[in-house]
């Protein structure tokens, strides 16, 4: 863990004490391939997402490798709060990365429950194409743009139901970077990295058509929620490049839209999305049993959940 200080007196500093003392009982070169994931601590939020990045430099990069362009994909459940939305000093820190590693073209793309043009024009994102010119960044509502691959869920009544997927997050020649934020869930108790991609990438109607939407598939029942995440997230892996999670300002309780902030000022990278996940529920204190979706991300070959297999946490100075 790069950088990391002191996050909490209960279950996150206890274990990392007892890793500090004695090492993992288990040494992850035992358990098979194993997961990197950086946990920074700062007090600036846009500083904190780049050395995140910057800690696992060697892996983005050569993910970055042979790439046509990169996407950064928001998490804008509200295009009204922006304790539910990516803020723009994490998009900026992203740029910040990513300005001596790759020189565009940057599409910052999201397909936002509400009208994700009006969540970019009320969270400043127009700034990001002026700061960062020769990034070439632009702007994309996935909705409006409409391009789409199709894959099967399960409805209510356990029948196939056809999900849209915005063709952008699929595309072999695109880097995707999930830009999301340590929130609690109303429904499946966290989302972060995994479920920014799974729950954004499925489409609604644009604006002035009649409505439809490809998210309210997935809001059929918890078990087949769950399942459906599951698929989705096995569908998208091969594209995922690297999962940021900006904690600087987090929220607990009535997530992923109304809660409470929790100012954690941290920041988490990994391109493995599960385990960076992994650690953010350890930051945020939730049992990850409680998280299913996750868990069967782990157990299909997703990523990796098993926190012995991701070696966050180097044994060293907390500091």
């Amino acid at each position: 863990m790069a950088g990391a200080g002191l996050l909490a007196p209960g279950g996150l500093w206890k274990a990392q004490a007892e890793l500090a003392a004695n090492g993992p009982a288990t040494k992850p070169s035992e358990l098979g391939p194993t997961s990197r994931v950086a946990l920074i601590r700062g007090d600036d939020r846009r500083t904190n997402v780049r050395r995140a990045l910057e800690a696992i430099d060697d892996q983005v990069r050569a993910g970055l490798r042979g790439k046509k362009s990169v996407v950064i994909k928001p998490n804008f459940v509200s295009t009204s709060n922006q304790l539910a939305a990516t803020h723009v000093d994490a998009v900026h820190g992203i740029l910040d990365y990513l300005e001596p590693r790759f020189r565009g073209p940057v599409v910052v793309a999201e397909s936002s429950a509400g009208d994700t043009m009006d969540g970019f024009d009320r969270f400043h994102y127009e700034r990001l194409a002026a700061e960062h010119r020769a990034q070439k960044v632009t702007l994309v509502d996935l909705n409006r743009e409409g391009r789409f691959e199709t894959i099967p869920v399960l409805d209510a009544d356990l029948h196939v139901a056809t999900v849209r997927l915005a063709a952008r997050v699929l595309d072999p020649e695109a880097f995707v970077i999930s830009s999301a934020m340590l929130k609690t869930h109303n429904t499946v108790v966290a989302t972060m990295s995994v479920k920014n991609m799974v729950l954004g990438s499925p489409l609604h109607s644009p604006p002035g058509q009649l409505f439809w939407s490809d998210k309210r598939k997935f809001h059929v029942g918890i078990r087949q929620t769950h399942y459906n995440m599951l698929v989705t997230a096995e569908r998208l892996r091969p594209q995922w490049g690297v999962a940021l999670i900006d904690g600087f300002e987090g929220m607990e309780g009535n997530g992923p839209g109304n809660g409470t902030p929790v100012p954690s000022h941290v920041a988490i990278a990994s391109t493995d999305f599960v385990a960076a996940d992994r650690v953010g529920l350890e930051v945020m204190g939730i049992n990850p049993d409680w998280v299913g979706y996750l868990g069967y991300c782990g157990q299909s070959g997703v990523g990796t959940y098993d926190r012995g297999r991701s070696p966050w946490w180097e044994r060293g100075s907390p500091t």
